[in-house]
């Protein structure tokens, strides 16, 4: 299996620290608002890692943090009047019903910031003895930057006269412009602090995850603490460096032995952003479009590429859907037996850094071969059989196809329309027992003018929704 090394910036033979395991951290959300379409671009592209990690008999470990106390939580909490707790719960369910309904398979772990509060004292704690962190006349604790002489080795950035230390908060009171806050000393009635053995106050953003790492995931006597960290290529700097930082002046020890970063999603061809109004929130791209449609969608585009999001090439990508769904329905009423060579190559395009072009040419190849078998020959179960095989592996690889064929061609038809089909299947049948075929076919013709195509089955009519 082969990862690109975002750190190493090439693709590598992916070698675990422990034969046969494998230990994976990604950056889950900071919980003060509903997740957008870069949070599930993340979720599905290590859902995927781990889906092709386990294929391959690997035994996955994978924690995904929440963020839950931090600047925006306590000031979207001021703002609407609720408790930081009320925020931060809110959020986080919205958060997991958006990734169920993406169809992400959820972590092993999924620690709160909240709830690692000994761990993250305790780390701080030990670079404050080694005096690698020092505390400012405020209270808070700040990571001293000058005495990591790797620092900038994750992500390429943050030396002494890199412009990209602008991004690094503000505060006259550090030693170093670099320096960033492991711990923020209680600021007043506007701020949200926890007792402990550093004062009252609260966790900095890049503790929390070196902390978590270090207690749900971390190898002992090892040449790093976990095989993969993963996250969106905004989080590489500072987030991720910093995190690299306080992990290794705390431990000796690097905290990852591969890093992986997914590639933003523009709207409308600029980046996702809040400020500029285009952040499309998951939530109302559901409203529209059924989870596994845009599923479907954002694992289309290789997870190191820039995904334009526009409408236009989701309705493309759904069609490769639509036959995957196709020919299940063709095949259904047989037990499934996947066909070695298709499990393979689609395998093997996947292990190959996700590889996502090539695994959907395999796919669209088997869909093509397939179909045209059964063409030849409608009554071959073999074939049936291999067909579903297949899509139950496709199911459990890229997490796509694994539905109800019938459901997924009535997505879009609300419960008060079905209703009224069924009311028109039923005038339809009795005018056919009545022998009244003119009426039956007017019913016929009538549903069709609305995108309703019916089909006469041995146990009666079904329909789907054409698009």
């Amino acid at each position: 299996m082969k990862i690109y090394d975002s750190r190493q910036k090439q693709k590598l033979d992916f070698i675990p620290i422990i034969e046969g395991k494998v230990r994976m951290y990604v950056c889950g959300p900071t919980v003060y608002d509903d997740a957008h379409l870069g949070h599930a671009r993340s979720s599905i592209v290590f859902d995927l890692l781990a889906r092709v990690l386990r294929a391959n008999n690997y035994e996955v470990k994978f924690v995904r943090n929440f963020t839950d106390i931090d600047d925006k939580i306590i000031r979207k909490a001021i703002q609407i009047g609720k408790s930081v707790e009320e925020i931060s719960s809110e959020y986080i369910h919205s958060y997991l019903a958006d990734m169920d309904a993406l169809l992400v398979k959820r972590p092993d772990v999924e620690p709160k910031a909240t709830e690692s509060l000994n761990e993250i004292v305790k780390m701080i704690s030990v670079l404050l003895d080694k005096q690698i962190a020092y505390r400012t006349s405020n209270g808070d604790v700040y990571l001293s930057v000058d005495k990591d002489n790797l620092y900038g080795s994750i992500s390429h950035r943050g030396g002494k006269d890199d412009e990209n230390i602008s991004r690094v908060e503000e505060n006259v009171a550090k030693e170093g412009q670099r320096d960033f806050a492991l711990w923020k000393a209680y600021k007043g009635k506007d701020d949200v602090g926890y007792e402990t053995s550093l004062g009252f106050g609260r966790p900095g953003w890049h503790i929390e995850c070196s902390a978590m790492i270090e207690y749900t995931l971390a190898y002992e006597n090892m040449s790093h603490k976990i095989d993969i960290h993963g996250g969106g290529a905004d989080l590489a700097f500072p987030h991720h460096e910093n995190e690299a930082s306080q992990t290794r002046c705390a431990s000796g020890i690097e905290i990852a032995k591969y890093w992986m970063h997914n590639g933003f999603v523009n709207i409308n061809g600029e980046k996702m952003s809040k400020s500029l109004g285009n952040s499309f929130f998951i939530k109302d791209a559901l409203k529209i479009y059924d989870g596994e449609i845009l599923r479907n969608y954002l694992l289309g585009v290789h997870y190191r590429a820039i995904l334009n999001f526009n409408e236009e090439d989701l309705v493309v990508s759904k069609k490769r859907l639509d036959k995957i769904y196709r020919l299940k329905k063709r095949s259904i009423g047989v037990d499934g037996a996947v066909d070695k060579e298709f499990q393979t190559q689609l395998l093997e395009a996947m292990s190959d850094d996700l590889n996502i072009s090539k695994a959907l040419s395999v796919l669209e190849e088997m869909v093509s071969a397939c179909n045209e078998a059964i063409d030849k020959n409608p009554k071959d179960k073999t074939i049936k059989s291999k067909a579903i095989g297949n899509i139950e592996f496709i199911s459990e690889l890229l997490g796509i196809g694994g539905g109800d064929p019938v459901r997924y061609f009535q997505l879009g038809v609300s419960e008060e329309q079905k209703i009224q089909i069924a009311k028109k299947l039923k005038e339809r049948d009795m005018a056919k027992k009545e022998k009244n075929f003119s009426l039956a076919d007017s019913i016929r013709e009538e549903l069709a003018k609305d995108g309703i195509i019916l089909m006469d089955t041995p146990t009666g009519s079904v329909w789907e929704k054409v698009n």
